[in-house]
């Protein structure tokens, strides 16, 4: 028979605790950390309303010759025009060239630009020698050609949609109408928008170029650099001269 008295309460919880801490626990454990040390944090203010900032926009680029009402009226006033009118913004270090010839000559030639050596006359290196075999093939003399460029200055890599959309096409057609010449050709598969060609119809052989006393015929090839490095297309250009003239020059 079992004498002992029954344990107190706290003999109970000693032994309870001894027990836990024979069997290696003796830390209490609880599913969420808790940091002991943490520092009161404050209240977070409400962030800032969010301020929208409006974009200015680009502003226009200016169109190139400036103001139509001050472009010259007469050929040779846009000779001295195309060399110092400051809307024609200098790139790179090649100068300004002016061009060459008289008014109302049988035929005006457009290249793209003139040639990298180029200083006081326009297409004075293998380009200008190339036109002027075909100008003398043609039967005329060098004084009966206009020849004009569609920049005032040799530009590496032109951006003739650029160009474009700054209006150069519309001085192009001043230059002719001041010309005044019987025939136009024009050098350069990239200047042909810029005398009212749709790029989408391909390059024309033959066709017509409207100034504001009529049309000219007009007759597209490609450039002068181009035709250097090509017989196939020199010899296709001369084809064209003469079904564009009938033979007759």
């Amino acid at each position: 028979m079992n004498n002992r008295p029954a344990p107190s309460l706290a003999d109970s919880i000693a032994a309870a605790q001894a027990w836990w801490r024979d069997a290696g626990v003796d830390l209490v454990f609880q599913d969420e950390p808790i940091s002991w040390l943490a520092e009161e944090v404050a209240a977070s203010p409400a962030p800032a309303a969010k301020v929208r900032v409006e974009t200015p926009p680009e502003p226009e680029t200016p169109p190139m010759g400036g103001e139509r009402t001050a472009w010259p009226a007469d050929l040779a006033g846009f000779k001295q025009w195309w060399l110092e009118e400051p809307s024609f913004r200098q790139t790179g270090p090649h100068p300004r060239v002016p061009p060459r010839g008289d008014h109302s000559a049988p035929v005006m030639l457009i290249v793209p630009m003139p040639e990298a050596g180029d200083s006081d006359s326009l297409l004075g290196g293998p380009q200008g020698k190339l036109l002027a075999s075909f100008v003398k093939a043609m039967g005329l003399a060098p004084e009966q050609v206009y020849l004009a460029s569609a920049l005032p200055q040799h530009i590496e890599m032109p951006d003739w949609d650029r160009l474009s959309s700054q209006g150069l096409g519309a001085i192009i057609k001043h230059h002719v109408e001041l010309a005044n010449p019987a025939r136009l050709i024009v050098f350069g598969t990239g200047i042909l928008p810029l005398v009212g060609h749709d790029p989408a119809q391909g390059t024309p052989a033959i066709g017509e170029f409207t100034i504001q006393s009529g049309t000219l015929p007009l007759l597209a090839s490609y450039a002068p650099g181009r035709l250097l490095d090509h017989p196939l297309l020199r010899a296709s250009l001369w084809r064209r001269w003469l079904e564009w003239t009938d033979g007759d020059a």
